[in-house]
């Protein structure tokens, strides 16, 4: 019997890296799910290797950034799926093309900001407000939002990127206090640095050798290793789980700056002895 089995599961942002995991993990541990993403194709090919390897799965098109291609995405879901009992809400903007012009604050496009608020952060509101009213039907169920831990520790560019996904944070607490009484759990996932094929494509070497050396584990994350704490935020193993945060990130934010220097030169200490 596997950890959600039985259960129905709509997870967007599902047709490639963490979503895909989880989307593939949720159904060899007995989910029916449906793999909602804009990419309508890369959504089909991975609902067909799922059904192939034995899951039940099902591809939905949907663009998290207009409200009616959401409403229209959760209700077909609920008919494919009769019912449902888990939301992941992944999907967001993270292709070049937009965070190449996602910058510092005083020379961003209001466009750029609005288009990220609009997809990162609206778009995961708009999922769980159609969802909830299926989850309350049910009897209860689990959400859970990906943040980021750009939400948590700012850079010198991504300012929208951040503050959507600050606000994915905050929507969290909203959901886990307004609709806890019916059943409805809601924590968020922040990944730290991640090797999905897209950021693969968009990270030079050099800033891949960079992260590895500030992690505490010498690695970036897999797209599995999320894949497994959305799992348990998705099953009745954390039933008295709610409103929480989850950095998994491999130890990114759990140091001070000198960390990568001392691990580099085998020093444990920062102090020098006076002469």
């Amino acid at each position: 019997m596997g950890r959600v089995d039985g259960k129905r599961a709509i997870l967007t942002g599902a047709a490639s890296g963490i979503g895909r995991a989880t989307a593939e993990l949720f159904a060899r541990e007995g989910a029916h799910v449906v793999i909602a993403d804009l990419n309508e194709a890369g959504a089909k090919e991975v609902a067909a290797s799922i059904r192939d390897d034995g899951g039940q799965a099902h591809a939905q098109r949907v663009d998290v950034g207009d409200p009616s291609s959401v409403a229209e995405m959760v209700a077909a879901s609920v008919r494919v799926l009769g019912g449902l009992d888990i939301l992941f809400s992944n999907a967001a903007d993270t292709s070049a093309a937009t965070m190449a012009v996602d910058g510092a604050l005083v020379e961003m496009d209001i466009e750029v900001w609005d288009h990220c608020i609009d997809v990162d952060l609206r778009g995961a509101m708009l999922c769980a407000k159609h969802a909830i009213p299926h989850l309350i039907e049910a009897g209860g169920g689990s959400i859970i939002n990906t943040s980021s831990n750009l939400s948590l520790a700012a850079d010198l560019s991504q300012t929208a990127y951040t503050a959507a996904k600050a606000g994915i944070n905050s929507l969290t607490r909203s959901i886990a206090t307004q609709y806890g009484e019916h059943g409805i759990r809601c924590n968020t996932v922040s990944p730290g640095a991640i090797q999905t094929p897209r950021g693969l494509a968009t990270t030079p070497p050099e800033m891949r050798e960079e992260l590895a050396r500030h992690s505490p584990i010498s690695r970036m994350g897999k797209p599995e290793d999320l894949a497994y704490a959305v799992l348990y935020l998705a099953s009745d193993e954390s039933t008295y789980v709610s409103g929480q945060l989850l950095s998994i990130d491999g130890g990114q934010l759990a140091h001070l700056p000198h960390f990568a220097f001392l691990k580099a030169t085998g020093a444990r200490t920062t102090v020098q002895k006076s002469s």
